[in-house]
């Protein structure tokens, strides 16, 4: 996908080299920014083989609005790193799209708090009211985040109609280019497909902001040198994009679709890529 290589050459051309809290430097650019029609083909990466499978899960997960992994990690390994000994979360994206607490005070001046179902406001509407410029969703709760093992990378995401076209705008802080990057394309890109679905439209556009974007890279010989990303998007820049895939979505309502209602058709790729995750 051109718009995911044109992406990495900019952070690797553009970006300088920074300390992270995880004790690797990175290559970092700030404010990174790309987009992809999604009419054209669903983005999965076809110059590296992507994990179908994990991908929906994960997505499937924060619809459910579950802070846990006790069901997630039977399918993907992808939140253990974060998760506490009984499989808890202290910042779960879903939760926060479908139970954000809301504080409100009383008639006695006393807070209290209520939780918004975001997916299902924004679902209502863009039924309602499609051309309204408030479909925003938010994962990023500020007294969470100061506490919080990993607060949201990606924190915070708005939906736009466009004729009858569904667009969707994800802000990101932190993007790892070679290995979070691409899944969010992909998990964002099919999430504005299923409200899509849900709400009648077609899906349109996806675009990104990154905040941070960064490449992992250590010298060689370094202890670190196993974390090191750069050779691997290097190696991937070489490659030839194939066609992209399609996805076919059940016709059913969003709280009812199980990993069984997605069919992905055709999905051509070259093979994987290891590349180490930096906790």
């Amino acid at each position: 996908m051109k718009e995911y290589h044109d992406l990495v050459r900019l952070v690797m051309n553009e970006g300088v080299r920074k300390q992270s809290r995880t004790g690797i430097d990175t290559i970092s650019f700030f404010g990174a920014f790309y987009k992809v029609d999604i009419s054209k083909g669903f983005p999965l990466l076809t110059t590296k083989k992507m994990q179908w499978k994990s991908l929906l899960y994960e997505v499937l997960w924060y619809l459910s609005g579950e802070n846990h992994i006790r069901n997630l990690k039977h399918h993907t390994k992808i939140w253990d790193a974060w998760a506490d000994e009984n499989g808890d979360l202290d910042t779960a994206y879903g939760y926060y799209w479908r139970h954000f607490p809301s504080a409100e005070k009383d008639e006695n001046g006393n807070w209290k708090v209520r939780e918004v179902d975001q997916i299902r406001y924004v679902i209502d509407e863009i039924k309602n009211k499609p051309f309204s410029r408030r479909l925003v969703v938010s994962a990023w709760e500020p007294g969470n985040a100061t506490t919080s093992k990993l607060p949201p990378c990606h924190y915070t995401y708005a939906f736009n109609v466009t004729g009858d076209r569904l667009n969707c705008h994800l802000t990101q802080r932190s993007g790892d280019i070679a290995l979070g990057i691409p899944f969010n394309l992909a998990a964002y890109s099919l999430l504005t497909m299923i409200i899509a679905k849900e709400t009648g439209l077609k899906p349109g556009i996806f675009a990104h902001t990154i905040v941070d974007a960064h490449i992992y890279v250590a010298d060689k010989g370094s202890p670190m040198e196993r974390y090191d990303h750069l050779e691997g998007l290097k190696e991937q820049l070489k490659r030839d994009f194939l066609p992209l895939p399609e996805v076919r979505i059940a016709d059913k309502p969003i709280d009812e679709l199980k990993f069984e209602d997605f069919e992905l058709i055709n999905y051509q790729h070259h093979p994987a890529i290891k590349f180490e995750v930096a906790v």
